[in-house]
Formats: C-alpha cells, structure tokens, sequence
C-alpha cells in the first residue's frame, strides 16, 4: 500500500479508497482525465514491480510480477461513500 500511496501522492491523485487483496488491489482514486488512469496503473504497476524485486530477491525469477489485464470503472452518478464502502468491505466479501 506505501508503494501506492507514494505514487499517487507524487502525481496528485487523491485515494479514496483502497485495498489490496492477495491477489489484486481495489483502488478508488480521483485522477484527473488528463493525466489518465491507464497512464496511472502503469506507474504503479512499474515501480511495485521494480521495488518489491529489488527488495525480495526471489521474485526476480519470476516473468512478471503483474498481468497485463486491470479494469477500471467510473462511479458514475452514485454518492462517492458507496464506491468507498464497496473497496473497503472487500476483505469481507
């Protein structure tokens, strides 16, 4: 989660919610249309990958640390507290 934290702060995109799953990461984040969420996901992706490798050695075996896949959604017209609640209580789910 730091290594999210730190990118985000750096580019100025505001979390709203966040969760990291053993497998994937729910992230709700108010980036601006400009600066792109694609460009975003690769910016995270990148430095975790190349933090956690130069960290934890025995991950530099591995092809890749994350897929090429991610999925992104607007809340549209919900309240921003209900995409907030759905991140959060997805360790309970």
């Amino acid at each position: 989660m730091k290594i999210i934290r730190q990118v985000c702060a750096e580019y100025r995109v505001e979390i709203v919610g966040l969760e990291v799953m053993p497998d994937h990461v729910h992230l709700l984040a108010e980036v601006d249309p400009s600066f792109g969420v694609s460009r975003l996901v690769r910016l995270v992706k990148g430095r975790s990958s190349r933090i956690l490798r130069q960290d934890f050695p025995h991950l530099r075996r591995l092809p890749t640390l994350w897929t090429n896949s991610w999925f992104c959604s607007t809340v549209g017209g919900a309240p921003l507290a209900v995409g907030k609640r759905y991140v959060e209580n997805q360790r309970a789910a």
